[in-house]
């Protein structure tokens, strides 16, 4: 003779709630491949109209083939690699400094457009590391006549330890 069970039973609760959260759950998958058959038979070619029985398993195929093919016809990399991602924010901080150098006239023009060009000439050449690719078809650009670097004074001499306060 078993006991009687109570109304609010948590094993009775999840007993009756299971169904209504599988039929949820169903339902989110349905709606999530509706909207992918809806965005991957145009990019396929594909009228919806005419591909209006698919099976769920012809929708992700479909998905799986076209992302496989997607980097290979795009010509892009599925993962920037360190030394693009270094290229691409040198270009822009570039893009960036030809457009503000000018327009604030901090350095003479000539200064400024021999900057600019110094840069770009790096930029064609430069590796993450500071170093230069094998390819590069830029000479290295000369570097400026060495000045004479002042010496710091020589603390004065007197009895005792020399503080600088």
């Amino acid at each position: 003779m078993g006991l009687p069970r109570r109304a609010g039973d948590p094993r009775e609760l999840r007993k009756s709630l299971k169904p209504l959260l599988e039929k949820r759950r169903r339902a989110r998958i349905n709606e999530s491949l509706r909207q992918l058959k809806g965005l991957i038979l145009p990019l396929l070619g594909r009228e919806s109209s005419g591909c209006s029985k698919l099976e769920k398993a012809d929708i992700l195929e479909m998905t799986v083939r076209f992302l496989q093919e997607l980097p290979a016809s795009s010509g892009l990399a599925t993962t920037p690699t360190p030394s693009d991602s270094y290229r691409e924010g040198y270009g822009a901080c570039l893009a960036r400094l030809s457009r503000l150098l000018p327009a604030c006239r901090v350095l003479e023009p000539a200064l400024s457009a021999r900057l600019l060009e110094h840069l770009r000439r790096r930029a064609a050449g430069a590796t993450p590391d500071g170093g230069r690719t094998e390819d590069s078809c830029h000479p290295p650009s000369p570097a400026p006549p060495a000045a004479p670097v002042p010496s710091p004074p020589a603390p004065p001499r007197g009895p005792g330890l020399w503080r600088p306060w």
